[in-house]
């Protein structure tokens, strides 16, 4: 039987693998991996507003975790492709519904957050 994790322990490390997945840029690139490799150029280009910095660490974190796979190609200049991991793929489904659900509750929340702008101002 597999040892059971529990998010509100303090202790449980299914704490550090739920903040990878909440990092702010996390859901970005594996929303950017999922249709099949890409390029460092093409995940920035695709990602509107991530720094050079930003993706770096990010894929260099998810890397670590097993979320994505780093293949360099020779030549000349080399080439680095990252693509997502068997394990990467099993976040698709949820990160999915999550994306559909803030797309189509953006109203709601901007009349929440305008009301609650009314009630401080």
């Amino acid at each position: 039987m597999g040892k059971a994790y529990d998010v509100m322990a303090a202790t449980c490390p299914s704490r550090t693998v739920l903040h990878r997945i909440g990092a702010r840029w996390t859901v970005f690139v594996i929303t950017a991996l999922a249709d099949g490799p890409m390029r460092f150029t093409q995940l920035k280009a695709y990602i509107r507003g991530i720094t050079p910095k930003a993706l770096s660490e990010t894929l260099r974190a998810m890397e670590y975790d097993g979320l994505i796979s780093r293949t360099a190609f020779g030549g000349n200049p080399p080439r680095v492709e990252y693509a997502l991991t068997p394990l990467g793929h099993t976040l698709l489904p949820p990160l999915s519904a999550l994306r559909e659900w803030a797309e189509t509750h953006v109203p709601d929340i901007e009349r929440a957050r305008a009301a609650a702008d009314l009630r401080d101002s």
